[in-house]
């Protein structure tokens, strides 16, 4: 049976999509996925007296995002249910999925983070069991978060939790702890269980050229995962005629999945900076079909 990519599916069938099923999506899709970063308690968009909210999750999908990722999901969960600005309560992740039309993953990191945040198994499997699509192991800035500290972690959350949890590993800046990104370093986190690995784009950390990132994209597909090329260093909120240098110089390396990080607008990208990326990388008919999926389901 032929996998289906990313970019063909309903809002229906992404929002249902997760673990290693989605992971095969993505590659199937070659290099035209996009993933959104946001705050899990923010909404850019504050609402008038009497009118609704849009939490910011909303906002990325309607501009193009194929999967939204939470970050800072202690701020929006009690360990029972997401409080969502704009949206209201969830009790699952599935339950947000299915109401904003995407598969919701769920950033978590080493080291001494809050709980619900922890890359620690027992905490993790909490997280997907209520429905989330996939892990993205990663660190926030100042935290000091190492690829041998990645590695470690991932090898633990490999096995607690079984071989069909997507675990996408990897740092999109250095995080308080600088180092060279190597081919060596990135595929020790496919060697640790990544089915994905996060890495800067080129233009977005120094010293990741194109042809480093060339190297080291090939190492990590080859070794059997995909690749995230991350815009993690505030340039979500630069200048839309930035994006297509970095756009293209991501699909000339080879990335699977592009994503958008947070740091913008409240806990989010510019919208318009990840429409202009997704034009150029997918061009206009898949880009609008993305976006005109958009729109808010139904409680189930």
């Amino acid at each position: 049976m032929t996998t289906p990519r990313i970019l063909d599916l309903d809002r229906d069938h992404l929002s249902a999509l997760r673990g290693r099923a989605l992971t095969a999506s993505v590659a199937a899709a070659e290099g035209r996925t996009m993933v959104g970063e946001v705050f899990a308690d923010r909404a850019a968009l504050v609402p008038m007296p009497g009118m609704p909210g849009v939490h910011n999750a909303e906002l990325v999908a309607a501009f193009g995002a194929d999967i939204v990722v939470l970050n800072l999901i202690e701020r929006a969960w009690d360990g029972e249910r997401l409080d969502l600005p704009g949206l209201g309560t969830f009790t699952s992740i599935a339950e947000l999925a299915a109401f904003i039309g995407r598969p919701v993953g769920i950033n978590l990191e080493p080291g001494d983070v809050p709980e619900i945040r922890r890359a620690k198994p027992e905490y993790a499997r909490r997280l997907i069991d209520m429905g989330a699509a996939m892990l993205c192991l990663t660190a926030n800035p100042g935290t000091g978060g190492s690829y041998e500290g990645l590695a470690r972690v991932t090898e633990e959350l490999r096995q607690g939790l079984g071989d069909d949890v997507a675990l996408w590993s990897g740092k999109m800046h250095h995080a308080g702890h600088p180092e060279r990104v190597t081919a060596a370093r990135l595929t020790s986190l496919v060697d640790a269980g990544a089915d994905g690995v996060v890495m800067p784009l080129p233009g977005t950390l120094p010293g990741v050229t194109k042809e480093l990132a060339a190297e080291a994209v090939a190492a990590v597909q080859d070794a059997g995962a995909v690749v995230m090329g991350a815009i993690g260093t505030s340039q979500e909120g630069s200048h839309a005629n930035v994006v297509p240098q970095l756009a293209l110089n991501a699909k000339e390396v080879g990335v699977d999945a592009h994503h958008f990080g947070d740091s913008y607008l409240p806990g989010m990208c510019d919208p318009e900076v990840m429409y202009a990326y997704s034009v150029a990388i997918r061009g206009r008919r898949h880009t609008w079909n993305r976006m005109a999926l958009g729109g808010r389901g139904t409680r189930r």
